[in-house]
């Protein structure tokens, strides 16, 4: 009876039917536990464990009069396990129930989510390495910077999903937490030790003090991490949707051959998944402000959290999980030119080698306030009238003179602009790329 982390779909999770299951392992393990602990009588307890049961269309149609969905829950488990129900949910108040299941819940969703996340890392990991070397240009402030390469890029996104996976895995468990503790957290009806024993046989730690509920500041920062994620996510996509613009085109979400961008403008190859994945990213993040709200409660408990938490748990979740496989896919199925990103790493003629070309008028004795200035004014010309940046500086001689063409030359050198991202890949995965890997646990030939 007790729910297993096993995959089912998200949307199953947080279906009525599987909340009312959860409660009902909830109420087992208790009933079972006090019963080994010469509380409750143990034929009780057979009973309760073999004929306990529900129907959907019966719990609803008692909370339409009581108005209050564990009573109705136990009262309709009780129509059918019988006179032994009256040691049904005893000793523990409703929420004693509802938090615990809902860390249950919240388990098996995260499962969901630490697999999706796992995926995503992976797809990402084998992309940075298959472009590892493709230059393309950097910007900042979308203006072209400096170098990099598109695996680059990638890199920074793995870094920063696998801070994500940690981020998450102690956010969950931070939440595998129950309390069996009563209507204000005394546990003047169950023991410590009973409370440890029901949590236990459940998979989940006993909360070290609790009020009517497990405290929310737990599941805010549960939520504040799906939040974080949801950014990380929704900073992929915009970056690639700007990659994608017209003017740019060095990256794009697939685009099959039936697929249609527009019903007025047959030429459009628009990202739609990626604006669906910025969009509803924002959707996560407010659910997070509504988690930090629900800290706040009045004396040791009121419901003003319970409302949201229906909504912002099962969505947040839901849409972590559809964000992270919509997310994987778009990168697994990227389409990237590197052609085009030679292009526009070429087309303004070397100004993005403007930083090198500065430090070494510098180490031939040019102060850094001349240097730069005799490099700006270039760059505004090249810029300007759409020139040649590096054939205006190889024709400056008071630029020539201090430096030699031969380091001139090196300046605009694109290999050694990217020397180290070698180095930096050793420090993001370890150094060996998944071909590697995978040449390394074939078997090797015997020599003749």
């Amino acid at each position: 009876m007790i729910p297993r982390y096993t995959r089912p779909e998200m949307g199953r999770i947080w279906s009525d039917e599987n909340r009312f299951r959860t409660w009902l392992a909830v109420e087992i393990a208790a009933t079972e536990t006090l019963a080994e602990a010469g509380i409750v009588p143990k034929d009780a307890a057979r009973a309760i464990r073999e004929r306990a049961d529900f129907s959907l269309d019966r719990i609803h149609e008692i909370e339409a009069e009581v108005r209050h969905d564990v009573i109705a829950f136990t009262t309709a488990v009780a129509e059918i396990v019988g006179s032994q129900a009256r040691w049904f949910h005893y000793g523990l108040t409703s929420n004693d129930v509802v938090d615990t299941a809902q860390a249950l819940l919240i388990g098996q969703a995260s499962l969901i989510i630490s697999e999706d996340l796992q995926r995503l890392s992976e797809v990402v990991k084998r992309r940075a390495w298959e472009f590892k070397d493709t230059p393309m240009v950097g910007r900042t402030h979308g203006i072209h910077a400096e170098p990099i390469t598109f695996g680059f890029k990638l890199a920074n996104w793995y870094s920063e999903v696998e801070r994500n996976i940690a981020r998450f895995n102690h956010a969950a468990e931070d939440m595998r937490v129950g309390k069996f503790s009563g209507a204000v957290g005394t546990l003047a009806h169950l023991s410590p030790e009973l409370e440890e024993k029901i949590c236990a046989r459940l998979g989940l730690k006993a909360a070290a003090v609790s009020s009517q509920v497990i405290q929310r500041d737990r599941h805010a920062a549960y939520l504040a991490t799906l939040a974080v994620i949801a950014c990380t996510l929704d900073k992929i996509a915009t970056e690639i949707r700007h990659l994608q613009r017209t003017e740019v085109r060095e990256a794009e979400e697939f685009f099959s051959e039936k697929q249609k961008g527009s019903s007025a403008m047959p030429h459009k190859r628009n990202p739609i998944t990626l604006e669906q994945i910025s969009g509803l990213a924002r959707v996560v993040r407010s659910n997070a402000q509504a988690g930090f709200e629900n800290v706040a409660l009045w004396h040791e408990r009121d419901i003003s959290h319970s409302s949201v938490e229906r909504i912002i748990i099962p969505d947040s979740t839901a849409l972590v999980d559809y964000l992270l496989q919509k997310t994987a896919n778009v990168i697994d199925t990227l389409l990237v030119y590197p052609e085009r990103m030679k292009a526009n790493l070429e087309s303004t003629g070397g100004l993005v080698f403007s930083g090198q070309l500065l430090l070494d008028l510098v180490e031939h004795g040019v102060s850094r306030e001349d240097a730069y200035r005799m490099v700006q004014s270039h760059a505004i010309r090249a810029w300007k009238e759409g020139m040649n940046f590096h054939e205006l500086v190889l024709k400056d001689k008071n630029i020539t003179r201090r430096v030699p063409p031969q380091q001139i030359e090196r300046a605009f050198d694109l290999k050694r602009q990217l020397r180290n991202i070698d180095k930096i890949f050793a420090r993001v995965f370890g150094g060996t790329s998944p071909k590697q890997k995978r040449q390394q646990r074939r078997p090797r030939k015997p020599r003749r």
